[in-house]
Protein backbone atom coordinates (compact mmCIF):
# COMPACT_ATOMS: atom_id res chain seq x y z
CA UNK A 1 0.00 0.00 0.00
CA UNK A 2 1.51 3.31 -0.95
CA UNK A 3 1.62 6.52 1.50
CA UNK A 4 3.07 9.66 1.26
CA UNK A 5 3.92 10.56 5.04
CA UNK A 6 5.50 14.23 5.78
CA UNK A 7 8.41 12.91 7.33
CA UNK A 8 10.76 15.04 9.37
CA UNK A 9 14.26 15.17 7.32
CA UNK A 10 16.10 15.72 9.51
CA UNK A 11 14.84 12.95 12.09
CA UNK A 12 15.08 10.91 9.24
CA UNK A 13 18.56 11.29 7.79
CA UNK A 14 19.60 11.04 11.86
CA UNK A 15 18.00 7.68 11.84
CA UNK A 16 19.10 6.80 9.30
CA UNK A 17 22.72 6.92 10.49
CA UNK A 18 22.29 5.67 13.81
CA UNK A 19 20.11 2.99 12.64
CA UNK A 20 22.23 1.42 9.93
CA UNK A 21 19.31 0.95 8.00
CA UNK A 22 20.08 1.29 4.31
CA UNK A 23 16.85 2.61 3.16
CA UNK A 24 14.53 5.29 4.19
CA UNK A 25 11.42 2.67 3.74
CA UNK A 26 13.55 -0.02 5.83
CA UNK A 27 14.59 3.17 8.25
CA UNK A 28 10.48 4.45 8.30
CA UNK A 29 9.52 0.03 8.85
CA UNK A 30 11.97 -0.07 11.39
CA UNK A 31 10.69 2.87 13.67
CA UNK A 32 7.53 1.70 13.79
CA UNK A 33 8.24 -1.90 14.61
CA UNK A 34 10.33 -0.79 17.24
CA UNK A 35 7.63 1.92 18.55
CA UNK A 36 4.80 -0.81 18.49
CA UNK A 37 7.39 -2.73 20.56
CA UNK A 38 8.09 -0.43 23.19
CA UNK A 39 4.56 0.45 23.73
CA UNK A 40 3.31 -3.02 23.70
CA UNK A 41 6.01 -3.72 26.85
CA UNK A 42 4.98 -0.32 28.45
CA UNK A 43 1.15 -1.78 28.59
CA UNK A 44 2.54 -4.75 29.93
CA UNK A 45 4.20 -3.09 32.98
CA UNK A 46 1.01 -1.47 33.83
CA UNK A 47 0.12 -4.46 34.83
CA UNK A 48 2.50 -5.72 37.51
CA UNK A 49 0.64 -5.55 40.91
CA UNK A 50 -2.77 -5.83 39.35
CA UNK A 51 -3.03 -9.19 39.70
CA UNK A 52 -4.13 -11.08 43.38
CA UNK A 53 -1.99 -13.39 44.14
CA UNK A 54 -2.73 -16.33 46.80
CA UNK A 55 0.72 -17.04 48.96
CA UNK A 56 -0.56 -20.15 49.51
CA UNK A 57 -1.30 -21.71 46.13
CA UNK A 58 0.69 -24.57 45.50
CA UNK A 59 1.29 -24.72 41.42
CA UNK A 60 3.46 -27.74 41.47
CA UNK A 61 0.69 -29.52 42.45
CA UNK A 62 -1.26 -28.57 39.02
CA UNK A 63 1.57 -30.31 37.35
CA UNK A 64 1.14 -34.02 38.74
CA UNK A 65 0.19 -36.64 35.74
CA UNK A 66 -2.26 -38.57 37.67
Amino acid sequence: MATNLGIDPDLLERDLAIGGERTKKATVNRALQEFIARRSQARLLELFGTLDWEADYDYKSERSRE
